[in-house]
């Protein structure tokens, strides 16, 4: 057992997040043909499961602030049995209907661990390199990914697994992530805390308004690709589970080579110069996806998008930790991702229902313009002018109280 706390945390968030990333891998990679063979869901109805999908989300804040009591990693620890269970009991679905129960079930564990993924990697180290950690343990994840991917595509070429036995092994990695999370440490900017760190049950300051912004521009455009990027590879350009494994492989590979590199280049230019950046390379991939009719351009585009894609969350994070106290951290990023889950729940029910009338196309372009409103919230940002006024009166009396040790 490692001695020192910090170490000893990230050992274990590596675990779940290796562990974590495994599993949901592994489920999103069969999960778009289970959806389209097994249970024969149209393209409006995945709009519609996504929806469903969506609303734990948006309900993370009340689930949040109920539990406010219980400390960050055994809340983290419940969300993952969730997940677990419902992993576990989405084989036996045959329908849209007998879906829907373990979908919500899953997604509030799927949910939580995200947002609480975060507020505990912060934990571990000082803001000056809160993206690099990030970026880490986002790496991490990926490598479980990786694996998972690698694992499905080998499965299902050779015909070893069906589509119910790989949510059971996703159901099973998810506990591995679950056992793992509940022994991490209290912690505080990488030093070691007696007791665990409280939160507030439930945050919405003005202070903290652009924060709110960018999650709730990028649920729109998230939920898009979300909903229809691996339905449109599936249904329209007709890939199957080993093809589309390949495809997650790709991104994955990209994802995991370069998470630590994206977490120290957020670190080293800020979040206002590479949101701005990564929000331009969402119209253009979205663009693509949307206006050229060619296979290899969409897969090109997928893959680029999901590149993207954690830097959004990342930076949205560390901009957050650099303008709040630490006890209202959690709850923020709780709130973060409810606001995002407004717009998640009505957007793919909206362009779900526009594909019964129109090409898919048009999905994305609205995802386009989503990262277009998303652009010039970026370049509002700065952290060091918009901190809270809580905020700068406890860097004040911690200054203060740092002159005062010296003069004594």
């Amino acid at each position: 057992m490692l001695r020192d706390p910090v170490k000893r945390g990230f050992v274990l968030a590596a675990i779940a997040s290796t562990a974590f990333g495994f599993s949901m891998a592994a489920h999103e990679t069969v999960v778009a043909n289970f959806f389209e063979r097994e249970l024969g869901l149209a393209g409006s109805q995945f709009g519609y499961i996504t929806a469903i999908r969506e609303i734990p989300g948006f309900l993370l804040i009340f689930l949040t602030a109920l539990f406010y009591r219980v400390s960050l990693p055994r809340l983290t620890g419940g969300a993952l049995l969730l997940l677990t269970i419902g992993f576990l009991m989405f084989g036996t679905a045959t329908s849209f209907w007998s879906v829907a129960p373990w979908v919500v079930i899953s997604s509030m564990g799927y949910h939580t661990f995200l947002q609480n993924q975060y507020a505990l990697g912060l934990t571990l180290t000082t803001e000056a390199r809160s993206g690099a950690v990030l970026g880490r343990l986002t790496a991490l994840g990926s490598a479980g990914a990786l694996a998972a991917m690698l694992f499905v595509f080998l499965a299902f070429q050779f015909r070893l697994l069906t589509f119910y036995s790989t949510f059971a092994i996703c159901g099973l990695v998810a506990l591995v992530a679950a056992l793992a999370i509940v022994g991490f440490p209290n912690l505080r900017d990488g030093q070691p805390q007696a007791r665990a760190a409280t939160r507030e049950p439930i945050v919405l300051r003005r202070e903290y308004r652009y924060f709110y912004l960018l999650n709730l521009l990028d649920g729109g455009r998230q939920q898009i690709l979300f909903s229809f990027g691996l339905w449109v590879l599936v249904h329209h350009f007709g890939l199957d589970v080993p093809t589309i494994s390949i495809v997650l492989l790709g991104q994955t590979l990209l994802r995991m080579a370069t998470g630590e590199w994206i977490g120290r280049m957020l670190d080293k230019h800020g979040e206002r110069h590479m949101l701005a950046l990564v929000n331009v390379g969402y119209v253009f991939v979205l663009g693509a996806y949307a206006l050229i009719d060619n296979v290899y351009v969409a897969v090109a585009a997928y893959v680029l998008y999901m590149f993207m894609f954690p830097l959004s969350q990342m930076g949205a994070a560390t901009y957050l930790q650099k303008v709040a106290v630490q006890e209202e951290i959690a709850p923020s990023l709780a709130m973060g991702l409810s606001i995002q889950h407004v717009a998640a729940i009505v957007v793919p029910v909206a362009t779900g229902y526009i594909l019964n009338f129109v090409g898919y196309q048009i999905p994305f372009l609205v995802a386009a313009g989503f990262a277009c409103l998303t652009f010039t919230v970026t370049r509002r940002l700065s952290p060091e002018t918009q901190k809270s006024p809580r905020r700068i009166a406890e860097e004040r009396l911690g200054n203060e109280g740092g002159r005062a040790l010296q003069v004594g």
